[in-house]
């Protein structure tokens, strides 16, 4: 019976080893994966931001544009506006006419 008792403490003492082993290869895995993910969110943090950044310029440019067309639009009207308030008569032939070279072309 001593010798049964003694191989059970040995089978015990070495899935005692082989379970302290896979844990301990456990705690690495898992080390190691948080450590890969801890690099992978500061990566993405810092292209969240180069994005971030590169949209705020963007936007700032397109605001511009947006700013200068309407201004060149203004200007425009302004002088279409001046141009009919001199030659309102001139203005009415040249309306006349669009109209007329349009009703022609839609007829046909």
């Amino acid at each position: 019976m001593a010798a049964k008792s003694e191989n059970a403490m040995k089978e015990n003492s070495m899935s005692d080893r082989a379970a302290a082993m896979a844990h301990d290869t456990t705690d690495r895995a898992a080390d190691m994966a948080h450590d890969t993910v801890d690099r992978v969110a500061d990566a993405a943090d810092g292209a969240e931001r180069q994005v971030r950044t590169a949209a705020a310029r963007k936007m700032k440019q397109a605001r511009q544009l947006q700013d200068d067309m309407l201004d060149a639009v203004d200007d425009k009207l302004g002088r279409v506006d001046s141009y009919v308030k001199q030659n309102p008569f001139t203005t009415a032939g040249i309306a006349f006419a669009i109209g007329a070279l349009v009703s022609a072309l839609i007829r046909r």
